[in-house]
């Protein structure tokens, strides 16, 4: 493992060192292109699998999973303690937590599992401390919370972010729009939609014999940079939503507060005044994108208790459908849908109809 950790740092050390201009723009491709199979051999060791880290997997329950990423001592266990009601042991000592400590909170019917995960330190990517299994953990989250110290500066939020990227999470991004299709003969077509600044066909030439790739279409849609066409061909990336909490806000000025309230994608907490609880839980209901579906039995009232909750890219009847059973799109005739994804109240549609946020659906089955 150390061989590999070495050879990652020389290549840093290397890009560090080289200037960045268009006559090293081939040279740098490659650096990357080395760098980010030996980040994949990381995370994914040659050879049989290994041993299974003790009680760090937790079983998936609910409609989302959130996991809580930070520094050690910056209060993600009084924030689970707090928001969830289950006890995480806090200590006014580091490294508290040892394990992922699970907990769960029902938010406008959704339910939705909070992970208290361990501390990661820096070079937790490289395997320091843990950190590969609590990053690999994260990798499952629909949302992750980066809980940082408001007294200790940003410098913690880069040094996460870094982290994390490290080991192929990608926080508040969207996927590359770069079409990469590989194929038999042929060599490399590349296709630009508009000017790139980084990329020509050279570039693209050169990262791509770096992963034995001599004949493949590309589509160029975007002004894309040598880490997105990387990104695109590892294909093991992670696009995941995130959150900073700024923790301890009852230690800080007013005046401070208004400044930290412009940072994009921040909310200020206090954990252990509870203080923003209902900001937090509306920012997270925002960035988790779910939809609840209320059902309606022949001849009844809708149950408003009770939703199916849906992610906003999975709106149709069909995953309505699939939700509560995988037998009742084989049965399926048509849906009667109030709402306000229908123009009249009911409206009769069709499997392929997208629903809305509280629509009311019921469903009628061939006979």
């Amino acid at each position: 493992m150390s061989t590999i950790l070495e050879k990652i740092a020389a290549i840093e050390a290397e890009m560090a060192r080289t200037q960045k201009n268009k006559a090293t723009a081939l040279h740098l491709g490659i650096l990357k292109a080395r760098l980010a199979k030996l980040r994949r051999e990381l995370i994914t060791p040659k050879g049989g699998g290994g041993a299974t880290g003790e009680g760090f997997d937790v079983a998936k329950t609910g409609d989302a999973r959130i996991g809580f990423v930070g520094f050690p001592s910056v209060g993600k266990s009084t924030l689970l303690s707090n928001l969830a009601g289950v006890y995480s042991e806090v200590a006014a000592y580091e490294f508290t937590t040892l394990t992922t400590v699970p907990g769960c909170i029902k938010y406008k019917g959704a339910k939705i599992q909070l992970l208290d995960l361990p501390g990661i330190i820096e070079g937790a990517k490289d395997g320091k401390g843990r950190g590969r299994q609590v990053i690999a953990v994260a990798r499952t989250c629909s949302l992750v919370f980066i809980v940082l110290d408001v007294l200790k500066p940003l410098q913690h939020k880069k040094l996460l972010e870094h982290e994390l990227e490290g080991f192929g999470l990608r926080l508040n991004k969207q996927p590359p729009n770069i079409h990469f299709r590989k194929k038999d003969k042929g060599g490399i077509n590349l296709n630009t939609t508009c000017p790139q600044s980084e990329l020509d066909i050279e570039t693209v030439k050169t990262i791509l014999s770096e992963y034995k790739i001599h004949n493949a279409d590309i589509t160029l849609r975007y002004d894309a940079t040598s880490d997105d066409l990387i990104d695109v061909i590892e294909g093991n990336r992670v696009y995941v939503p995130c959150i900073y909490l700024l923790n301890k806000i009852d230690q800080i000025s007013i005046e401070e507060l208004d400044i930290i309230y412009k940072i994009p994608h921040c909310v200020p907490i206090s954990a252990h005044h509870k203080w923003n609880f209902d900001d937090l839980l509306e920012k997270m209901w925002e960035y988790l994108k779910l939809i609840r579906i209320y059902t309606k039995p022949k001849g009844q009232l809708p149950d408003y208790n009770a939703p199916v909750v849906l992610h906003a890219d999975k709106t149709s009847i069909e995953d309505f459908c699939n939700k509560l059973h995988r037998s009742i799109v084989k049965e399926f005739k048509y849906a009667l849908v109030w709402g306000s994804s229908v123009k009249h109240q009911p409206q009769k549609v069709g499997i392929e109809h997208i629903l809305a946020d509280e629509d009311v659906v019921q469903i009628v089955k061939k006979v």
